[in-house]
């Protein structure tokens, strides 16, 4: 009878003991941190997952960029994202290697990612000269292009085009989801434009439309780039951006652009993202993996 209690107290003292290291799996985030900002004279938010080894292994990871879409902020992937959760589980079942996601905050001032036409909110000069520089800085994040990956939803998946359109050598793969593409037509984007920005010339804007539309980056870009990024791009069936996704594939399809294309059921929701969300993790991972 003593052995069997000393039994019991060592099995009890055993699981006390293991308590709180299973209370501390699992990745961290953290989501009301802020760079400041010259290019933008004020300070931005961001939001960041880091993996749940990231304290102990002293190693550096890959990153994600992960864009949120217009009336979010940088807590919007983390709130409704579920963005630990799904990382955590992409991780530990062995679909996603371990990464560094960072989340900005494209909505404060203006909302967007990109460059004003009349250059007085120039976000995308911010996002590659002072804030990418600084989470690489930071955090240890192998900042190479293998090692660095982008995604977004709606106008965070336009973002997604721009940035790996516009920075192919930054980019080892890009992601976007239910992607607002740009400007479909020079006439649309000209209608718009004139109302937002009054006063911008024709030539500015035929410039800006060149410069912000992905079937017109597509169309126009050279022979060598076509490989440069490994393209996964998600969009539902029932979502209003369906016409300008599908208007993409078509044009990667004519331009012979190696691209994954996926149209699911679904519409414009936080349901379909959070669905995207460990497909994005896998095929990002593709790259960051040695084979």
């Amino acid at each position: 009878m003593k052995n069997f209690k000393s039994f019991v107290w060592v099995v009890v003292l055993t699981l006390f003991v293991s308590m709180p290291v299973f209370a501390q799996t699992g990745g961290r985030v953290a989501d009301n941190l802020s760079v400041p900002s010259k290019i933008l004279k004020m300070d931005r938010k961001y939001a960041i997952y880091l993996p749940a080894d990231y304290e102990t292994s002293g190693r550096s990871y890959p990153v994600l960029y992960l864009l949120h879409g217009s009336g979010d902020d940088q807590s919007g992937w983390v709130q409704f994202g579920e963005v630990k959760h799904i990382a955590d589980k992409a991780i530990a079942e062995g679909k996603s290697t371990a990464m560094i996601i960072v989340m900005p905050d494209g909505n404060t001032g203006q909302r967007g990612y990109f460059n004003s036409p009349k250059g007085d909110w120039n976000y995308e000069d911010f996002f590659f000269q002072e804030f990418m520089p600084f989470i690489e800085k930071t955090y240890r994040i192998r900042a190479e292009k293998r090692f660095r990956a982008i995604s977004g939803l709606s106008m965070g998946g336009g973002g997604t085009f721009m940035y790996a359109l516009h920075h192919p050598e930054l980019f080892s793969s890009a992601c976007p989801l239910s992607a607002y593409v740009g400007p479909i037509s020079l006439e649309e984007a000209s209608a718009r434009w004139e109302k937002q920005y009054p006063g911008i010339s024709k030539e500015d804007q035929e410039k800006y439309f060149a410069r912000h539309s992905a079937p017109e980056l597509i169309k126009n870009m050279p022979d060598n780039q076509k490989r440069a990024v490994r393209w996964y791009i998600d969009c539902g069936d029932d979502d209003f951006l369906y016409e300008g996704n599908s208007l993409v594939h078509i044009a990667m399809k004519k331009k012979e652009i190696p691209h994954e294309f996926r149209i699911r059921d679904g519409a414009h929701t936080w349901t379909y993202w959070r669905e995207s969300l460990p497909t994005v993790m896998e095929f990002v991972s593709q790259a960051f993996h040695q084979y």
